[in-house]
């Protein structure tokens, strides 16, 4: 049995940095949840402020001069209380070490960096919602994406059926009409769509060539 290398070590970190800042982020707003930061409303007032909301993309107020910007990072290290926290953590876990072990960790990084902004783009192009946005799902359907263009890609490439990557995407897609309704309509749909697309996208930037061995 073989050591994982120093880089797949130093590379699994940078999903681990991602976890450990979400988790960090949603224990401070379970301390004001239960009434232990002296701010009223306090995970109101963080959504607020880094949530991503449509309207400040249109005539909305700003609560500071950088929000309409950086609301296009900051709302995926946000989520809707533990249970969302623990089930994006899991997926982005399982999601982030196919990604790593295919391009390694400057790869990884861009195509979370490119789904994370994909997904706050497509939730500003097709919502008209009047709630925040948060959670890290458009990033991670980004992720998802991404290896599934590789394998498109590589059964191409090896002339194999394309069959089971159709099914994966259609499979996706009915879990989030699933999800639409069960959650009253709730989910974020928009956001998971614009993710998964850059991430396909990034993926073919980052790494085009399909698999031969």
């Amino acid at each position: 049995m073989t050591e994982p290398s120093a880089s797949s070590v130093s590379n699994r970190s940078l999903v681990f940095a991602i976890i450990a800042m979400c988790m960090v982020v949603e224990a401070v707003l379970q301390l004001g949840d239960f009434g232990l930061v002296p701010i009223p409303r306090f995970r109101s007032v963080i959504y607020e402020n880094f949530g991503f909301w449509t309207g400040l993309l249109e005539n909305w107020r700003p609560n500071y001069a950088l929000q309409p910007w950086l609301m296009f990072l900051t709302y995926a290290f946000l989520h809707a209380g533990l249970l969302h926290l623990v089930l994006n953590m899991v997926t982005l876990y399982s999601l982030g070490g196919p990604v790593l072990n295919r391009v390694g960790g400057k790869g990884f990084l861009l195509l979370y960096a490119a789904s994370l902004l994909g997904g706050a783009a497509g939730f500003a192009l097709l919502s008209d919602a009047v709630r925040p946005m948060v959670g890290a799902s458009g990033a991670l359907f980004g992720l998802a994406g991404a290896l599934l263009a590789w394998d498109y890609v590589d059964r191409f490439t090896l002339q194999e059926r394309l069959w089971p990557v159709a099914r994966a995407v259609l499979l996706l897609a009915a879990l989030n009409v699933a999800l639409y309704f069960a959650m009253d309509r709730l989910l974020a749909w928009e956001a998971h769509l614009g993710g998964f697309a850059a991430g396909w996208v990034m993926a073919l930037l980052v790494d085009p060539r399909g698999r031969v061995d």
